[in-house]
């Protein structure tokens, strides 16, 4: 009787419960498979050597970048420029929830008194019986929010001068009704004794550069302030223009501080086109708070198109804005445990007809001023109740943009 052999067969053996044969490669056969897998698994060490090479060399780079910026403010900045940006969120909204302001209390020690300072040296009363005809007139008390005024609470102290004249003052007063243990800073400045200037950090607004990131000399010799800009440029929702360069594209209808050749700064919505030949820089931030003297409705909006990724238009935290009132003065606030209604009614408050965020966060929100030393060095001072960690970061290079108030 004849065996069956072949597929038959082997289908025969299937079917009668026997186990079908395999294919068992040889010695050569092995040597092969043996040979691939170590190639494969070379690879993948390879590529696994190179990716956390190259992040140790990324991360290094971030954390021995020149400048004043904290270990954990490179940490996020670094993870927001390489895809991580939902990370660093994320992270920041656990740490709010665990470290909200204090509600209620009172401020100690009460409204502080400034002493104003001649930036060239020696005390400026920075008396006003001597205004000329073009200087703008001194702003009305801003209306406290929180009950009970406290004593010089919204009252305006010349906070430093040009020559015999104030060009600015800073009022202090509390955020709202429920944060009443913090003070937020006022700034006013006259335009028609001030200049301003936009510096590009050498990370924000990102290359090319347009300008020095740093103060240097006549600039560092004759600065009287200097403040914050707005968000990295993902987060902006805007675009970054500067002596005839586009950094990132102007968007029509954003929020936009613009500098002119002489020195001035208005707050509008971008009407789009390019810049007139008048302008030398714009900075673009998120939408405009307050445009022709109303608050925006998108202040209670959390909508992030309009509000950037970053913790919530509603979370008190540290904040700046900018604004400009009728008469072309400028004013800038700064302050702890502000969301983005509170901010916008200081702003409203202190007059301003046009207004937008700028930057938050502690690490990134600042208003200096700066006295010179009889071989013109700068010394920065800190405002009012402001943290923030350096006083020397504009005179060296700044990761970010920031704008420089200099004479007229």
């Amino acid at each position: 009787m004849k065996v069956k052999t072949g597929r038959a067969g082997a289908n025969a053996r299937t079917e009668s419960g026997g186990r079908p044969p395999r294919h068992r490669p040889g010695r050569r056969g092995r040597l092969r498979l043996s040979r691939r897998g170590r190639r494969i698994r070379t690879g993948i060490a390879v590529l696994l050597l190179v990716g956390l090479t190259w992040l140790g060399f990324s991360i290094g780079g971030a954390l021995t970048a020149p400048g004043t910026d904290s270990t954990a403010a490179r940490l996020a900045e670094w993870g927001r420029t390489h895809h991580l940006g939902w990370a660093v969120t994320t992270l920041e909204q656990k740490q709010y929830a665990m470290n909200k302001p204090a509600t209620g209390g009172s401020v100690v020690g009460g409204v502080p008194t400034v002493h104003p300072v001649d930036p060239a040296g020696g005390s400026s009363t920075g008396s006003t019986t001597q205004r000329g005809p073009r200087l703008a007139a001194p702003p009305a008390p801003i209306r406290p929010l929180a009950p009970s005024r406290l004593a010089r609470e919204g009252q305006w102290q010349a906070l430093f001068g040009v020559g015999k004249h104030t060009a600015a003052r800073v009022a202090f007063l509390r955020p709202d009704t429920t944060h009443t243990s913090y003070l937020v800073d006022v700034v006013w400045m006259d335009p028609s004794l001030l200049r301003f200037k936009l510096f590009p950090g050498y990370q924000v607004p990102g290359p090319p550069m347009t300008a020095p990131d740093q103060l240097l000399g006549a600039d560092a010799k004759s600065v009287l302030a200097t403040f914050n800009s707005g968000f990295q440029m993902g987060d902006s929702h805007g675009g970054y223009w500067q002596n005839g360069r586009t950094i990132k594209r102007l968007r029509s209808g954003a929020a936009s501080m613009v500098l002119s050749k002489d020195g001035h700064l208005s707050v509008k919505a971008w009407p789009g086109g390019p810049p007139g030949h008048q302008v030398v820089a714009v900075r673009q931030n998120l939408s405009l708070l307050i445009q022709g003297g109303k608050i925006s409705p998108l202040v209670s909006s959390a909508n992030t198109k309009t509000w950037g990724v970053t913790v919530g238009n509603k979370d008190f935290v540290w904040r700046t804005g900018i604004g400009v009132r009728a008469d072309g003065s400028i004013v800038f606030v700064v302050g702890p445990a502000l969301n983005v209604q509170t901010l916008a009614t200081i702003l409203q408050r202190a007059g301003a007809i046009n207004a937008m965020e700028l930057d938050i966060n502690p690490e990134w929100t600042n208003y200096l001023t700066y006295t010179h030393t009889t071989s013109g060095g700068a010394v920065p001072h800190r405002l009012g109740t402001d943290t923030m960690p350096s006083l020397v970061r504009y005179l060296q290079p700044s990761s970010r943009d920031f704008v420089g108030v200099f004479a007229r």
